[in-house]
């Protein structure tokens, strides 16, 4: 059986970026929405999961799968 990870997405998403060399005007850009929007997701330990799947496709990294992880 596998088990959810504890995971403030909103950090996650912010070091992704930053590991790519990306930046939050950037990514606001591609959503699109406004920076000041984006400064809110990075505070929040949940997201929408529309709104995950569009930032996943934009960095092309599966945040859905950091998740889960095996036992």
């Amino acid at each position: 059986m596998k088990e959810i990870k504890d995971i403030h997405i909103g950090k996650h998403i912010k070091a992704k970026l930053k590991e790519q060399g990306r930046t939050t005007v950037w990514l606001a850009a591609q959503i699109p929405c406004t920076p000041n929007h984006l400064y809110k997701i990075y505070a929040n330990r949940s997201i929408n999961t529309d709104l995950l799947k569009r930032i996943s496709h934009i960095l092309d990294y599966n945040f859905f799968e950091d998740f889960i992880q095996n036992r």
